[in-house]
């Protein structure tokens, strides 16, 4: 029977985070289920004993504290955080406003950023954790139409994999989960939002993808439940894998990066290899 833990999730009002909170619960663990509307969250998880509701907009690092303060307050500790609340702004980059692209960058790179450095505090203390972070197949690759998107998630990896080493010495681990297409709430009108701006030379192009990403939507391939149960499990090993490609589409994705990143460092090569000052 694998160890009880105190789980923290984001988002989790709706999509996946509902599922993981769930199957953290069912599991026998204690969960700290956060969302902008706490009742919203108990309405989609229910209520339990071992279940504590705290409201959290990830973009207000006050509420960040206070909901962590609540957390210990509650249980005594955190051991696992699931960076998790999300949204999506699509749109050709010229056509989002500078201010839909902050909105994009808070909610999916310094929102996770403020919980962290909430959280980073207590899990020194007790010299272990484990962050998860949600990021998407977006952060292996840019794709056109998710400019803003991409842009919070290659972020979020970045700090990720720079956060890593920082708080290894603490026995505190993480984990990068990228999802490919999972059938959940991401695409539904309540979180996704279309650019603002109509520039005529995208206008046929703008169509065509709102048309196909709003079709999308109910009938991605992966199950967000089956998800929560590998979360599970990685949090359960004594070394978790840096990084769960979850899905075999993103799976496709990361072949075809990894296959085009080594192809252009073998043709550019020798060019790269004369930069160097010349001997003194």
């Amino acid at each position: 029977m694998a160890d009880k833990k105190v789980w923290f999730i984001t988002g989790a009002s709706r999509g996946m985070g509902v599922e993981f909170a769930k199957a953290a619960l069912v599991a026998g663990h204690s969960v700290v289920a956060t969302g902008r509307d706490p009742n919203a969250v108990t309405r989609a998880i229910g209520k339990a004993d071992n279940l504590l509701v705290v409201k959290l907009d990830v973009t207000r690092p006050a509420e960040a504290e206070a909901a962590v303060q609540s957390a210990v307050k509650c249980f005594g500790r955190i051991d696992v955080l699931v960076n998790n609340a999300g949204s999506f702004i699509a749109g050709f980059f010229e056509q989002l406003t500078p201010g839909q692209i902050e909105q994009q960058l808070a909610v999916m790179l310094t929102g996770p950023m403020n919980v962290t450095r909430a959280i980073l505090p207590i899990m020194r203390k007790q010299h272990s954790g484990h962050i998860l972070s949600i990021s998407s197949g977006a952060g292996l690759s840019g794709f056109a139409y998710n400019s803003a998107y991409c842009a919070a998630k290659f972020g979020l990896e970045g700090w990720m994999e720079s956060l890593a080493p920082e708080i290894a010495p603490f026995g505190i681990h993480t984990t990068i989960i990228n999802p490919g297409f999972f059938r959940t709430d991401l695409l539904s009108p309540e979180s996704t939002t279309f650019a603002e701006l109509s520039i005529e030379d995208y206008a046929e192009k703008t169509k065509a993808q709102n048309e196909w990403w709003k079709a999308q939507h109910g009938h991605q391939a992966g199950d967000p439940a089956k998800l929560a149960q590998v979360l599970l499990s990685i949090a359960n090993q004594e070394q978790p894998p840096s990084r769960f490609l979850a899905g075999a589409d993103v799976i496709s994705i990361a072949e075809q990066k990894a296959a085009a990143l080594l192809t252009q460092t073998n043709v550019d090569r020798a060019l790269a290899l004369t930069l160097a000052h010349d001997a003194d």
